[in-house]
């Protein structure tokens, strides 16, 4: 396996993802990603014979260009020169986990001003503020989002709007929740909307693409990994058990 890095002609997330069919389907490249956000718009490549001329026509086929492959003093690839030392996970993921603990502590002293431990309520509470905070920091930079978000949302890539429509569907939830307002139905919803953004990071996972995890926006450069998973499948699973315990109220008060 070898890493290389090419300078290239895409302009933005669309053109990305008119790429990625391509450098998916060839069987020598392992991974990949792009940096937009460089005015280079740099290509990284892992895989088996990535040449510079390789990579070129594939990018061909795509009706992109390879224009060079960016090296440094004495033949070292940007990915070599440039390339931080890696942290550990919890200093990069330091922000969702600040705020995770923030969430947690002011959701538990809500419990201990009522008396007691509810967790339908502390669930609530919980979910009403992850979706407030989140769609914060995506409205920071929504168009920035919307790009991000469509490199692995399957919603997203289909029909962008739904990147710019996505952190309003999380205020609104989140309002909700915070409000104690639709029920079932605020639950339900939460339950499509992020079993659907599930799945696209369940693929980009799989697929072990090298992208940038667009859960806080653009402010924080946020590998995607398996913290975005867990972010997820929390409020996939947290809405499902609001949707049984409302059931199960119901079927019981008949």
């Amino acid at each position: 396996m070898e890493t290389r890095v090419f300078r290239t002609n895409l302009k933005c997330a669309s053109c990305v993802l008119k790429l990625a069919p391509a450098l998916n389907a060839d069987p020598r490249i392992a991974s990949w990603s792009v940096e937009i956000e460089d005015e280079r718009k740099p290509l990284t490549v892992t895989g088996v014979n990535v040449r510079f001329d390789v990579v070129k026509s594939i990018l061909d086929t795509a009706g992109f260009k390879a224009l060079e492959e960016i090296r440094y003093a004495a033949g070292k690839s940007a990915f070599d020169a440039a390339q931080p030392p890696v942290s550990p996970w919890y200093k990069t993921y330091f922000p969702i986990l600040l705020i995770l603990a923030y969430l947690v502590a002011f959701v538990a002293l809500s419990q201990v001003k009522t008396g007691g431990w509810e967790w339908m309520s502390a669930m609530r509470n919980f979910m009403g503020g992850f979706f407030v905070v989140f769609s914060f920091f995506k409205l920071l930079n929504l168009s920035g989002f919307a790009d991000a978000y469509a490199t692995y949302d399957v919603a997203a890539m289909r029909m962008r709007a739904y990147g710019y429509i996505y952190p309003f569907i999380e205020l609104g939830l989140g309002s909700a929740y915070v409000a104690a307002f639709g029920g079932v139905i605020t639950d339900l919803v939460t339950l499509a909307v992020m079993s659907l953004s599930t799945v696209g990071v369940v693929r980009s996972l799989l697929k072990k693409h090298a992208i940038r995890c667009a859960c806080l926006g653009t402010l924080f450069k946020l590998p995607m990994s398996k913290i975005t998973l867990i972010e997820d499948l929390s409020m996939v699973v947290m809405s499902a058990a609001m949707i049984g315990a409302t059931l199960l109220h119901a079927r019981v008060a008949r």
